[in-house]
């Protein structure tokens, strides 16, 4: 799998190698999500400058399943579960980085499979992910250990994970990584004519990471790009600013108590 791009550029701008790569991916993907972590210094007074109110928030709980070497991983493969306060939850298969034009067809028409290109200051990322629906008993249920995991993915997702997995997948070798509490919330800046959507996930060793994104239609990447940068700039975001990745952070750090 391919279409990543991480090299170290300036947040201001993509290469033109990237730009080239990113013109490639765009057609062939479903949606584009622009993402923005705000440094911890920053995270109240941007808070109050956007007008958020964190009790409008979901509560959620995430969690991730892989070996305490990250086996999936490191092959672009990320196992998720997540728990909505008084709501379904549901669990996903990602394959990422991925390069679309190389997904077979029957995956890539598989019911509940999508392409999105997730850009954040300076880099991107072109993902696919496969979502299911979840009983919110079952998944508590597997997060306490109580239930097998791989009872927890339907068996489409289960076959995506073995087709991308060289080697296949031991799912009775699989950890819970998780989970770790976060808040979702969705809100309307004024000034900013999209929905805007802020989650704050809280790590086990108290450190946070606050991240701010929007959606968009491929079509409209470059426009709301350049309008969501200006906007939050103007809000006090730091747009230059190491950006912190969620999923990485969490496997990285519940790995660690693996070992």
């Amino acid at each position: 799998m391919s279409a990543s791009s991480t090299a170290s550029t300036p947040a201001t701008s993509f290469t033109a190698e990237q730009l080239a790569e990113l013109l490639t991916l765009l057609p062939v993907t479903d949606s584009v999500e622009l993402k923005a972590t705000v440094p911890g210094v920053d995270r109240s007074r941007v808070m109050d400058r956007l007008g958020m109110d964190p009790l409008q928030a979901e509560l959620r709980q995430v969690a991730f399943f892989d070996t305490p070497d990250l086996h999936l991983n490191s092959h672009g493969v990320v196992a998720r579960a997540r728990r909505i306060q008084r709501r379904p939850g549901d669990v996903v298969v990602k394959l990422r980085p991925v390069d679309p034009a190389h997904l077979d067809d029957d995956v890539r028409g598989a019911r509940g499979f999508g392409v999105e290109i997730d850009a954040m200051p300076g880099r991107f990322v072109c993902s696919a992910s496969m979502k299911a629906p979840a009983d919110d008993t079952q998944v508590h249920r597997v997060l306490r250990r109580d239930r097998p995991i791989r009872k927890l993915f339907t068996r489409a997702q289960r076959a995506l994970v073995d087709r991308y997995t060289p080697g296949g997948v031991d799912w009775d070798a699989l950890r819970v990584l998780g989970p770790v509490t976060t808040l979702k919330l969705t809100f309307s800046p004024d000034g900013y004519d999209r929905p805007m959507v802020a989650e704050l996930w809280s790590y086990p060793d108290g450190s946070q990471i606050l991240e701010l994104s929007t959606k968009c239609a491929p079509i409209e990447a470059f426009n709301v790009a350049t309008e969501t940068r200006a906007f939050l700039a103007g809000h006090g975001v730091d747009m230059g600013a190491p950006q912190q990745t969620k999923t990485r952070t969490a496997l990285e750090y519940f790995a660690s108590l693996e070992d």
